[in-house]
């Protein structure tokens, strides 16, 4: 494929090579409906360039963290149905990162603790007589 406006196809060894998957992959994520490649009059599957720019969209969603379904709902859904789904997505990634912080504060901790013993250290007791007494649940 030499530009945008090119009519030049790739095969699904080519694809795939492009973006360093193998071939199954693709296969699969045809069978979820999440790509539709033309087919040559051999029955072989041709990539043109909306079909390469519709990889890169479900590699980008898939290291955001949506699923194949999740892709595949964007995709199919109507507007208010799109936003909603990408608001509960949003809402899971709040939830993650508060996780990840609360992991790397305590791990912080630890790792700054001169005490033999996390649980003895004052700061690390501190935090948990708030836990205790908020009765917060740990994330």
């Amino acid at each position: 494929m030499k530009s945008s406006g090119s009519n030049e196809t790739l095969s699904i060894g080519a694809v795939a090579g492009r973006f360093g998957l193998p071939t199954h992959v693709l296969r699969h994520w045809e069978t979820m409906g999440l790509l539709s490649p033309a087919r040559d009059t051999a029955g072989r599957r041709r990539y043109g360039t909306d079909a390469l720019t519709r990889v890169a969209v479900i590699l980008r969603a898939k290291e955001a963290g949506l699923s194949l379904a999740g892709i595949r709902s964007l995709t199919t859904a109507d507007s208010a149905a799109r936003r909603e789904i990408l608001r509960r997505e949003a809402e899971a990634a709040r939830s993650a990162i508060a996780a990840a912080r609360s992991r790397l504060d305590l791990i912080e901790c630890a790792l700054g603790c001169d005490h033999e013993d996390v649980a003895r250290c004052p700061h690390f007791r501190r935090v948990l007589a708030e836990r205790i007494d908020t009765g917060s649940p740990s994330p």
